[in-house]
């Protein structure tokens, strides 16, 4: 899942104004009729459900609005540029880097790098939504306007505005009710896969999942009258995952829009308390603010054994589905109130 891009926008120039003269039988001295230059092509951000990563606009690092047409004789204007609209995933927040800063990091030094920190422009997270990135030129004045009583036939006329040139950065941040997290193989996957339609991969290994996976979860499907809601599932966390360890590091910036984290924990391991503490740990070294999101801890395998020597507020298999009716009924209630 490609969730960054750094790409240099730059919207089209304004089309030249023309310099020209009338030229008509029995008309010895036409005056100036240069049209005007068309506006450059303006760049958009399309909030879009049908794109759910940034892969694209990764791949094409620059991307650049077409020009306005120069203006024609006769006083007509030039064609004004289409505009680009690029459409990008729900949750896509935008940044500008500083002026001049190419895309990606500025190698300064071998075995040093540069970071520009971004300024936030907006945060698309309503489908539909739109942003002007890079504004197009205006197109330039023709000669005719230009002319007066004792300048009749000026010879020249304005360029266009050039476009507005911009290196932001993408960032998405998945949009979910609830986030899955714990350490590999606790059975995030199953219990996502046990309460939605989502299809994650499953097997009894370590890192099974690789990029989060969303699922929604229909309340009345476990007899419980209330609105569906999405949940993410995280790849699995280890120690160091909030510096870089792992696959965690790249995807904690997806929970961090959920309103309830539901912490899963593997009954049969050997030390729950232990565990519990390397995922808050990590979360805590991310960020504050997720550490200080309402959380249910989850004790899941409990059909591989029953007893454990953590308190948990839920139990649950997700082999069997028992307990997770309990569980539904639990993010539904935390949801409905706000948390």
């Amino acid at each position: 899942m490609i969730d960054e891009a750094t790409i240099k926008v730059q919207a089209g120039d304004g089309g030249p104004g023309l310099v020209s003269f009338r030229r008509e039988k029995f008309v010895p001295k036409g005056g100036p009729d240069g049209g005007d230059g068309g506006k450059g092509g303006d760049i958009f951000l399309f909030c879009s459900n049908e794109v759910n990563t940034l892969f694209d606009l990764n791949r094409l690092k620059q991307l650049k609005a077409k020009n306005g047409q120069p203006g024609g004789k006769n006083r007509s204007s030039g064609k004004s540029a289409d505009d680009l609209v690029l459409p990008v995933p729900q949750g896509t927040i935008i940044s500008q880097l500083a002026a001049g800063t190419p895309p990606g990091t500025l190698r300064v030094q071998p075995g040093a790098t540069l970071r520009v920190a971004p300024v936030k422009i907006a945060d698309l997270t309503q489908v539909g939504q739109r942003l002007l990135i890079a504004k197009g030129g205006k197109g330039g004045w023709g000669n005719w306007h230009f002319a007066t009583s004792t300048q009749q036939a000026p010879r020249y006329a304005q360029t266009g505005e050039k476009g507005e040139q911009k290196t932001i950065k993408l960032e998405l941040k998945l949009i979910a009710q609830v986030g899955l997290v714990g350490l590999p193989n606790v059975g995030k996957s199953s219990l996502l896969a046990r309460i939605s339609a989502a299809k994650p991969k499953i097997a009894d290994y370590p890192f099974t999942t690789l990029e989060p996976i969303l699922g929604v979860v229909n309340p009345k499907q476990w007899g419980i009258d209330s609105t569906s809601f999405v949940v993410a599932d995280i790849p699995g966390l280890i120690e160091g995952a909030s510096a870089g360890k792992g696959l965690g590091d790249q995807f904690l910036r997806h929970i961090e829009r959920t309103k309830v984290l539901v912490h899963l924990l593997d009954a049969t391991s050997q030390d729950l308390k232990q565990d519990y503490q390397i995922i808050r740990s990590e979360l805590a070294d991310f960020g504050r603010s997720l550490l200080n999101k309402p959380e249910i801890v989850v004790i899941n395998k409990i059909d591989l054994k029953q007893t454990t020597n953590f308190k948990a507020a839920i139990k649950i298999s997700g082999a069997t589905s028992e307990g997770i009716d309990q569980l539904i009924r639990s993010l539904v209630k935390m949801l409905s109130a706000g948390t």
